[in-house]
């Protein structure tokens, strides 16, 4: 049987998500955790990877058992036994070609700038000390929406098929004493939101002017575009399914 599991965590102490062979991860303290519990090696296959340091608020992945369970039972006792940076929300059953990865419509990212200093949120945001020209931001962002190619905002040496990417939505908003950067797609290359980020500052603070962005997403090349932001102000807040996927939906 295949089950999904809903989980969020704290990136801050982790290599990402993926297992990785000299560091710790996400994945790895799940795995040895689903193994223990069910008494058997469990494998998960996640709907992304996420990089060192940066959060998911939402994130799935799937497992196959054929171990007899109670589900609530069974969340209870793994959030006992996480550490209390990662917390499982929900399991349930899915159809056997149920993929994390694979059948995800759509993930969003949100990204924190904090527009002045607080001891309280040094951990949660980043902390911009130049002013930012929030209507070159927004007018900025939109340019965005134009495009579908990416390459300049990948990770350079990323082994990919394609750099499209479907963005669905960007958008700036003022919460509080922070700026929250929005963005959603179907996909999203290596180290993308980041640099997304770096380079739409570059054009808040008055460094590259707007109409830049059309240039630096047509080079296709990631040195002219921005610089990668801070991780630690990066989070994964949803990623959606068909509800077809589900177990109990035929």
């Amino acid at each position: 049987m295949r089950y999904f599991i809903e989980l969020s965590y704290n990136g801050k102490a982790y290599h990402g998500w993926q297992i990785q062979p000299n560091a710790i991860s996400v994945q790895e303290i799940l795995e040895k955790s689903v193994s223990t519990l069910l008494k058997e090696p469990i494998t998960t296959m996640g709907a992304g990877r996420t990089d060192a340091g940066v959060h998911a608020k939402q994130l799935y992945a799937h497992f196959e058992t054929e171990a007899s369970f109670d589900i609530s039972t069974i969340t209870y006792k793994l959030n006992s036994f996480l550490p209390e940076d990662i917390a499982v929300k929900s399991i349930f059953k899915v159809k056997a070609d149920a993929h994390a990865r694979f059948h995800a419509l759509s993930r969003q990212y949100l990204y924190k700038i904090a527009l002045e200093k607080n001891p309280f949120n040094t951990e949660h945001a980043f902390l911009l000390k130049p002013k930012l020209d929030l209507d070159k931001l927004k007018e900025a962002t939109t340019i965005l929406l134009d495009y579908k190619d990416f390459q300049c905002f990948s990770k350079s040496n990323t082994d990919v098929k394609t750099y499209n990417c479907n963005i669905m939505k960007a958008e700036w908003q003022v919460v509080e004493n922070e700026l929250h950067f929005t963005i959603k797609a179907d996909r999203f290359l290596r180290n993308m939101v980041r640099a997304i980020v770096g380079t739409l500052i570059n054009i808040g603070i008055g460094k590259v002017e707007v109409e830049m962005l059309h240039d630096i997403i047509k080079s296709k090349n990631r040195s002219e575009a921005g610089f990668s932001v801070p991780a630690h102000a990066l989070y994964l807040t949803e990623i959606e399914y068909p509800e077809t996927i589900k177990y109990n939906i035929e």
